[in-house]
């Protein structure tokens, strides 16, 4: 019981409880709600201001579970996830503050070459932003990518010093997302396991659409099998990791999500090439050869592309089949039309482009109608030009598709700079399913592009932060170690 004294000490707070409760319920009982989730709030405010490792976890392990609230609000100025992106943009606000005040980041985190090429990429996307032809349109592209890299790049890093993390981070993505399959595969058997149509819609409203669905997929295959690897002997958790694995590649094969399939198989490609230890100028002579036989034999090729009638099918043969059908398939058709209107975009505004997320809104005059198909649209509701390089050529010029270019190749070079120099074999492979999962975007990205969302942005540059984390601060540590060690070796045998 307490005390009359302690009663006294407390009676502002207890006041404060007592009116909250009586205003949740008043407000509860005229179906008004928002009080309800304040002190869901007040716990993440303070998380934000004493542990942010915790609150990054927990936004990881909200975002696969994350909705638009557009769909359900109709009347929104903004159209956002949530929960994930009030919290995103929080943590941006709070590490904002946090570096103004304290120099909160890093120095070897800002002179690391990924950093900066990021650093380069975001400053002009500002610029491309203020010569933007939908200013309002752009800069909330501008504001979206700082609050995913805030949080998903920035403070990952940090995170990641602690390599228990880098696992506890697949995880907290992998669990939720093997709730999302369950979702979309109960609604598979609504309409048919094999129903390809259903595909398209069974994971709504977690996921906008198949493509970015099995683009999460197909990194997550990767990244959890090398977690799988790293984690201890314990029979059970190996059972539910190799079972987790299983789960993960039902779910992408009922993605029906060609590009998916096709990056998966072009990282396996590249896997058997490292195990092989096959030679990179081998590498560049194949390439060549590869090359040069596609060039001369283009009209060749061409014309066995266009004899190709096979379209999208329920079939799992026939569906991987279409993926070269350019004469008949809608959705490969539709594409050429998106690229078609980006590089004519383009040439328009080669430097500058007509700013950042605007594609969507612009193209519509640039399609040309011998490239317009049954799905083709006028009005700007179906999605953005299907790549991560030409839609940035469209937006923000050369310099813009060239900076992300930059991002991708100094984030694998520094992976394999990681994984090559890296001592502990379980952590190697760690490092090496993240390349590969790195790649499967890349590729994937040469066909859609997801990185104005929070799901793909999780994991894409959540990915690159551990190879910038393990470089910074991982690698020394091992070296040093090594280093230890000899001397000591030196001075036993003196």
């Amino acid at each position: 019981m307490f005390t009359a004294a302690e009663i006294r000490k407390y009676a502002g707070i207890i006041a404060l409880v007592v009116v909250y409760l009586i205003a949740d319920l008043f407000l509860t009982s005229r179906e008004i709600y928002f009080l309800n989730v304040l002190p869901l709030v007040l716990m993440i405010v303070i998380l934000a201001l004493t542990r942010l490792d915790i609150l990054f976890f927990i936004i990881v392990f909200c975002t696969p579970l994350s909705i638009p609230l557009i769909n359900y609000v109709r009347t929104s100025p903004i159209d956002f996830h949530i929960p994930t992106e009030p919290m995103l943009f929080g943590v941006m606000v709070l590490l904002i503050f946090k570096m103004v005040k304290r120099g909160y980041i890093d120095e070897k985190v800002l002179k690391h070459p990924v950093t900066y090429a990021i650093l380069f990429n975001l400053v002009w996307i500002f610029i491309t932003s203020m010569t933007s032809t939908m200013p309002l349109v752009s800069f909330k592209f501008l504001l979206a990518r700082l609050w995913f890299l805030s949080t998903f790049y920035f403070l990952a890093i940090y995170v990641f010093r602690q390599k228990k993390n880098i696992s506890t981070f697949i995880w907290c993505y992998a669990i939720p997302m093997m709730g999302v399959i369950t979702y979309s595969i109960s609604r598979h058997m609504v309409f048919g396991l094999f129903d390809k149509q259903a595909a398209h819609i069974v994971m709504i409203p977690f996921f906008r659409d198949h493509t970015s669905y099995g683009a999460i997929l197909s990194m997550l295959l990767f990244s959890v099998a090398g977690v799988s690897l790293y984690r201890g002997k314990n029979i059970l958790m190996k059972s539910f990791f190799w079972i987790s694995l299983i789960y993960i590649l039902i779910g992408l094969i009922l993605s029906y999500t060609r590009a998916a399939w096709a990056s998966v198989l072009a990282s396996l490609t590249i896997l058997v090439v490292i195990l092989l230890k096959i030679k990179f100028r081998y590498l560049l002579l194949i390439g060549l050869i590869v090359g040069g036989y596609f060039f001369t034999q283009r009209f060749e090729i061409q014309r066995k592309l266009e004899k190709n009638k096979q379209d999208s099918s329920a079939d799992l043969a026939e569906h991987v089949k279409s993926m070269s059908n350019i004469t008949t398939d809608d959705s490969n058709l539709e594409r050429l039309n998106r690229w078609t209107a980006a590089l004519r975009m383009y040439r328009e505004k080669p430097i500058f482009g007509w700013g950042p997320g605007t594609y969507m809104f612009e193209y519509a005059p640039y399609q040309l109608s011998s490239k317009k198909t049954l799905i083709s649209t006028n009005f700007g509701d179906l999605g953005n030009a299907h790549s991560e390089y030409i839609g940035p050529l469209s937006e923000s010029g050369i310099p813009g598709s060239l900076s992300f270019i930059l991002i991708a190749v100094l984030a694998l070079i520094t992976g394999f700079k990681v994984f090559y120099k890296l001592k502990n074999k379980r952590l190697k492979i760690v490092v090496m399913s993240f390349i590969l999962a790195l790649i499967t975007y890349l590729v994937h990205g040469s066909l859609n592009n997801f990185l104005d969302t929070d799901k793909a942005s999780a994991l894409f540059w959540g990915i690159i932060a551990v190879f910038v984390s393990l470089d910074i601060y991982y690698l020394p540590r091992e070296e040093f170690k090594i280093l230890k060690e000899k001397a000591q070796k030196v001075q036993g045998s003196e």
